[in-house]
């Protein structure tokens, strides 16, 4: 059987000096905040798939803008041996409208302050901050 990557996409809200997280309740990263999102099913583009999860997710209603960067995430067992292995797409949305409601997947959904995030004082993913300022950085 041949093992190929799954591909997933993460949308990165920021509106009024504020960026939108969710937490995590499943595995990779339970329990911490990071970007909406999940798996791109099959026919679908990236920035489609950013923009329904985002949606699924939150409740929250947001435009695709551009890609941002590409994360691989490979978890492994105490040998080496890869148990899974995502590439993760970050998705730039602009913010059009709702409030954010935990649904799907996602224990909590917040808007936190940027400096916030920036100080690191947040249980998060630890590709939030990077994909963050990469966000900010292209604006």
């Amino acid at each position: 059987m041949t093992q190929t990557p799954k591909i997933g996409a993460l949308a990165v809200v920021v509106h009024n000096e504020q960026v939108l997280l969710v937490q995590r309740s499943k595995q990779p990263d339970a329990g911490l905040w990071g970007f909406p999102g999940g798996h791109v099913e099959w026919g679908e583009t990236v920035l489609r798939a950013a923009q329904r999860e985002l949606r699924e997710e939150t409740s929250v209603i947001a435009e695709p803008l551009r890609y941002l960067d590409n994360l691989d995430l490979l978890r492994r067992d105490a040998q080496g041996a890869v148990l899974s292995h995502y590439l993760l797409v970050g998705v730039a949305c602009a913010y059009r409208s709702g409030t954010p409601i935990a649904a799907d997947d996602a224990q909590d959904a917040r808007w936190f302050p940027l400096d916030q995030i920036r100080r690191g004082d947040l249980a998060m993913s630890d590709r939030v901050p990077d994909l963050l300022e990469t966000a900010l950085n292209r604006d």
